[in-house]
């Protein structure tokens, strides 16, 4: 009786928490103090809006730079900036890093090759080993994002970074993407996240894992497959109504021919007269054999038949396209100021982004700078499942070791359906609140806010070592985070500090209606 007494104590006000969530995903709580009158609660709202969530360090670290320099940091990220060494070390250890995806993928095919001769049941069993390189190769990546965004002292990187692979999403399950996508993350977006739009499209272009998910590796002269040329696009740079035509599909798709994947332990075959033209840089290939050669018009221009070159010249076009500008301001706008974001903003965003060829961070510091950023601080941003797990386990476990199991932090977010590289279709997951604010969702975040503030174990356990780690016990989070107390309601506040222990306090904060907002 006493046990059931203690168990309804400690529910009711959490469910009347995660009820009150799902109210405030119709109403927003009431708005912090603006940031004239109180600068550190604009500062606190700003470091939420722009980074993985609050951490202590990161709130000291704006105070002591103040809100411009600390922004002009963050968009300008210093390069020889360390994760923790504990950290780095266990990054270091993937087996990612170990070998490379030319290794990984000879790997694959020799299995592949050896089963040709063997019976049915040993080829499917080929194949699900040659399938579990790709898996683990994926899983790798995931884990090195999750450390990242979790303890990267360039955070904003590295949501830039998340932000764009979702806009040229992959899907991990698809083929052997999984194999390549840990290159894809490090060397087509993550150097260009904060660059130039440009740049990163054009390695979008070249990566093994984007023209297998999107099946260009089957699009040849004479044989044209449009996927990848209509979602360029529809989802990489015009957007829908960006002004091209059925047409312009078909032209990019000429001019995409012959882009692929060395597939292959032996050089590829290719007529003398055609060598010169040939281009392998890694596992990407340019096979001139499979290029449609002849003249093209896209977007109005014509393009002489060639080679590469063909495609440089439309990466050129639909980069500095004003379509693409206003379509990829657009989308920044939403996902960090809000759904339907104010067109004057979007517009100034956009005059930017073509002014400074695609410069991503200028475009960005344009946003910040704006009345309409600084007005949706006070309301808010409703946090899609990554931003809140990420932001929880940054604030709960700010004062205690690097967590080691990566891959509890990758379950929670499968569990709730924004899974690392798992969306199936090129348009990423939405981004919208109605998509995660449903009364299952905000039941589902109630629960992983309890694991994450009363069960850190298995944040720490791994297959290596699966003892129990020595942690400190568990401190109320607003002792230490003062400023979070400015943007709390009245309800909130009296659920938090009615709990009897600060387990239960913690789990109280982080299934708040604030709590889901950035």
């Amino acid at each position: 009786m006493m046990r059931s007494r203690m168990l309804l104590t400690n529910v009711v006000p959490m469910l009347c928490l995660a009820l009150a969530s799902v109210a405030a995903a119709a109403a927003p709580p009431a708005a912090a103090t603006a940031p004239q009158e109180d600068t550190r609660a604009y500062e606190a709202a700003l470091v939420n809006r722009i980074t993985w969530g609050a951490t202590p360090a990161e709130l000291a670290r704006i105070r002591e730079m103040g809100a411009q320099r600390y922004v002009h940091a963050q968009l300008h990220p210093d390069a020889q900036a360390r994760l923790p060494a504990e950290v780095q070390s266990a990054i270091d250890a993937l087996p990612i890093n170990q070998e490379t995806e030319q290794d990984a993928q000879a790997r694959q095919r020799k299995l592949r090759q050896d089963a040709r001769d063997l019976d049915p049941q040993a080829k499917l069993q080929a194949q699900r080993d040659a399938r579990a390189i790709s898996r683990q190769r994926a899983q790798d990546a995931a884990s090195r994002a999750v450390w990242r965004a979790l303890y990267s002292p360039a955070p904003l990187q590295e949501q830039m970074t998340w932000f764009w692979m979702n806009h040229f999403n992959v899907f991990a399950g698809k083929g052997d993407v999984g194999t390549y996508l840990p290159q894809y993350e490090e060397q087509a977006i993550r150097p260009h996240a904060l660059g130039k739009f440009r740049d990163m499209l054009r390695a979008t272009v070249r990566s093994p894992a984007m023209l297998v998910y999107l099946d260009n590796t089957r699009n040849v002269a004479g044989h044209i497959n449009e996927n990848y040329a209509r979602e360029i696009m529809e989802l990489h740079t015009l957007g829908v109504g960006g002004g091209y035509t059925q047409k312009d599909v078909q032209e990019l798709a000429r001019i995409l021919t012959g882009l692929g994947v060395h597939n292959s332990d032996k050089p590829p075959k290719v007529k003398p007269e055609l060598r010169a033209g040939l281009v392998q840089q890694g596992l990407f290939l340019f096979n001139p054999a499979r290029h449609d050669s002849g003249d093209k018009v896209f977007l109005g221009h014509t393009i002489r038949g060639g080679g590469l070159d063909e495609v440089d010249q439309a990466i050129d076009l639909l980069a500095r396209h004003p379509s693409t500008a206003r379509f990829v301001s657009t989308k920044l706008a939403a996902y960090f100021v809000g759904e339907s974001p104010p067109p004057a903003l979007v517009a100034r965003m956009a005059k930017t982004f073509q002014a400074q060829d695609g410069d991503i961070a200028a475009t960005l510091q344009t946003m910040i700078a704006s009345p309409e950023f600084a007005k949706s601080l006070k309301t808010g941003v409703f946090k899609d499942p990554v931003h809140y797990v990420f932001s929880a386990l940054r604030l709960t476990y700010a004062d205690m070791p690097p967590i080691r199991n990566p891959k509890a932090v990758l379950s929670m977010l499968q569990q709730m359906g924004q899974g690392m590289y798992q969306r199936p279709t090129p348009d990423g997951y939405p981004m919208s609140q109605s998509d995660w604010a449903g009364s299952g969702q905000m039941t589902q975040r109630f629960e992983i806010a309890r694991a994450i503030a009363a069960a850190p174990q298995p944040f720490y356990r791994t297959t290596e070592a699966p003892e129990p780690v020595a942690l400190p016990k568990a401190t109320p989070l607003l002792d230490a985070n003062p400023d979070l107390l400015r943007v709390l309601s009245p309800a909130t506040r009296q659920a938090v500090g009615q709990a009897r222990k600060p387990v239960d306090a913690n789990t109280y904060l982080l299934a708040s209606p604030e709590f889901m907002r950035r």
